[in-house]
This record gives structure tokens, sequence and C-alpha cells, in this order.
């Protein structure tokens, strides 16, 4: 199978995994004409649309369901951030809902999205492949030691095998820093649009991708370093990385509707930002951030791993709609102890573990807008919370 056949169109094939990020210059220069958050809360905005409420939110068995006002949120000041989404001041934002106390309490679409259908989730993918590698770690079949390439004793000879890429870990593909020469601050020509157009067998394209330096000198971001830790995940456990995710946090969640892109060997899921998840869904995984790994009082992912791969380095590595952004494992972290993934085209799950909250927003948005999500939390919804 062609990898990313089952792309649909080519916008989709030339974003796939790229990284929600953007050089600190540029997104500096962005943020000083564009909505990229302020150092303030936003007022309510006396300015409204036909339809100036929030929509109830349906009572269903898979989510536990309230009200702003029971949960301690300021129904007025969530009002007024729907209704900037509904007048496009936030660019193309498809949802937003919120969490509270393991509760949802917000649950907006706009554009003709509903809450059955899947949406790319892009390089929010990421983070889920970091819950993959810690369910495997909690069952003892991985270690964050252990070194890439002797997962793949059937892929030797490897090309460019030096001392650089022996040492390459696991713990080394969670951080992003990998010492593999890869760049992806351009798509065009990159490793990524490579990877994502190529026929190829994308084990092997990532073994033997050339060193640069030695693992964890810097933080680079690789999204095919993480669609290689999901077939570590699949040796390490005997299942195909989608399989024991089915099996291990998507059944225990309720998961529904889930699908990936794949390619080869053998329908490898994109790992590095091809899956589609249901914005209901993807507040769930946001649930297990916030809570230490549980979901409606079941340990679904160890408290130890959720704490350790959610515990950024200090490191500014990024910038978030005009906030310094820090990295762990394959989770980004904001500040005020925010849990971040982030996805290209404003794809975002927000967690603030000592507020109980959960924001969730998937959109189709430009460079220019993308962290929106971020000024809504900030702005609005971190306001909001009594």
């Amino acid at each position: 199978m062609r990898a990313g056949a089952q792309l649909q169109g080519a916008e989709k094939m030339a974003t796939i995994g790229r990284p929600a990020t953007r050089g600190l210059a540029s997104v500096a220069v962005l943020c000083s004409t564009l909505a990229c958050g302020s150092s303030s809360p936003t007022a309510p905005s006396d300015g409204g649309s036909p339809n100036t409420t929030l929509t109830p939110v349906a009572q269903t068995a898979e989510w536990p369901i309230s009200t702003a006002d029971a949960e301690g949120l300021d129904t007025v000041r969530l009002t007024d951030a729907v209704n900037r989404i509904r007048r496009g001041e936030y660019g193309r934002v498809n949802s937003l809902l919120v969490a509270r106390n393991d509760r949802l309490v917000v649950e907006e679409y706009f554009n003709g999205w509903t809450a059955g259908a899947a949406h790319t989730l892009q390089s929010v993918t990421k983070s889920i492949a970091s819950l993959a590698a810690g369910l495997a770690i909690d069952r003892g079949a991985l270690r964050l030691t252990d070194p890439v390439t002797t997962w793949f004793s059937d892929y030797q000879p490897i090309a460019a095998f030096d001392a650089n890429k022996q040492m390459l870990t696991v713990r080394d593909l969670l951080t992003m820093r990998t010492g593999l020469d890869w760049t992806e601050q351009q798509y065009a020509g990159s490793p990524l649009e490579r990877i994502n157009n190529c026929s190829c067998d994308w084990i092997r394209f990532m073994l033997d991708w050339r060193m640069r330096e030695p693992p964890g000198a810097r933080f680079e971001y690789v999204s095919g370093g993480v669609i290689l830790l999901g077939a570590v995940v699949g040796r390490a456990t005997g299942a195909r990385v989608d399989l024991w995710l089915d099996a291990n946090l998507f059944a225990p969640l309720g998961v529904q509707g889930a699908r990936w892109e794949r390619g080869l060997p053998d329908g490898l899921p994109h790992t590095g930002g091809g899956l589609y998840l249901r914005p209901r869904d993807m507040a769930k995984i946001g649930t297990l951030a916030a809570t230490g790994g549980r979901w409606q009082g079941q340990q679904v992912v160890s408290e130890q791993w959720m704490r350790s791969s959610t515990q950024t380095l200090q490191d500014v590595v990024n910038n978030f709609g005009g906030r310094p952004a820090t990295y762990g494992y394959l989770w980004w972290g904001l500040p005020g102890g925010v849990i971040v993934a982030s996805g290209s085209r404003g794809q975002w799950i927000l967690a603030v573990p000592d507020r109980q909250l959960v924001v969730v927003s998937t959109a189709e948005n430009s460079n220019a807008q993308w962290a929106a999500p971020v000024q809504i939390l900030f702005d609005h919804i971190l306001p909001a919370a009594r």
C-alpha cells in the first residue's frame, strides 16, 4: 500500500505530522499583529450573533455532563468565548469542548461539524503515541533506556550506522532529542514531506536516516521519530501500535470511530500525525492528563507515567500564542502548569490539573490563528473558573 494512500487530497498530505510550532522570532512577529493572546482576561463582548447562548450538552452514556455554573465556571464568560468563535474572531474553529471535574460542561460545534465526526488530530497524535509507549512501559514490555535499533535486527544492516545512532533510545524519541539530521521548519523538501509521500517502508526510512550529533544534544522536532516510536511499541508489545491502543487505551475510554493514516510496512499507523478522533474522545485524553491517568475512577495509565511524561524540561523550545512552551515526552507545557497536545492548523488538548479543567478545540486555521485556543483558554476560560 502506498504510504499515505488514504489521505484525502493534497492539503492533508502537505500537513500531516507537521509541528504545531513556529520559530520564536516568527511567532513574535505574528503576535504583534494577529490574535495570539493577551496578558489579561478579555472582557465579555456586547456584540452578538442570533445564537447567544451555550448549546445544551447532550446526555449520553459515555460522558457525565453538568452545567458550567454547577462546576464553578462563569457562564457569561464562556458564552462570550463561544460567540466570538461563532463570529469568526478566532478563524475557522470547528469545535470547542470544556470539561471540569470529569464532567462535560461545554460542547460546541461550528461550520457543519457534529459530535459524531472524527477530526484530524495532526500532531496531537504524538501525545497519544506517548501514551502508547507509557502503557508498554507500565507493563514491562519496554524501557526508556532501550536502544531503538535493537528492536529491528531484521533491518540489519542499517545505513549510516555509527556510535550516535547506536546510542539512540526510546527516551530520545519521546523528548525530540534524537540527534537526527532533520528539520521540519520548512515543510517543502523536508524529510517529513519525503516520508509522507514516499511509497517506502517508513521503518527503513527512519532507521537509515543519518545522524547529525549525539542523541540528547538539543531539541529538534522530528515527526518521523514518532512514527519509529510507534513501530518500537509494536515490536515490544507484539501488537501493531493501533491495535495496542485499541485494547489498552481506546477501549477503557470508550473511544468510538478512531481511524489512522497508514503506510508501509503492513499498514503501519502514522503516529507522527495521522490519527482522527471525535473531540469528545480528545477530551477523554485530556482528562487523563488532568487526573494523573484516571478516567471515571479507573486508572487507565499509571499516575507515574502520566506525571513523568507531562513534566517538561525547563528549556523554552517554542512559543504558543505569545506564551513560552516547554516539552516533555511528546507533551508540551505552558505557564501555570498547563499540559498541552498541539497539532497543525489548530488542533488542541489543554489540561489544567490544578483546576481539574480540560479544553479541546479543533480547527482548519491558517498559521496566523492556529494558536487561537491558547488565547481562548487564557483570556476566557481560566478567568471563568472559580
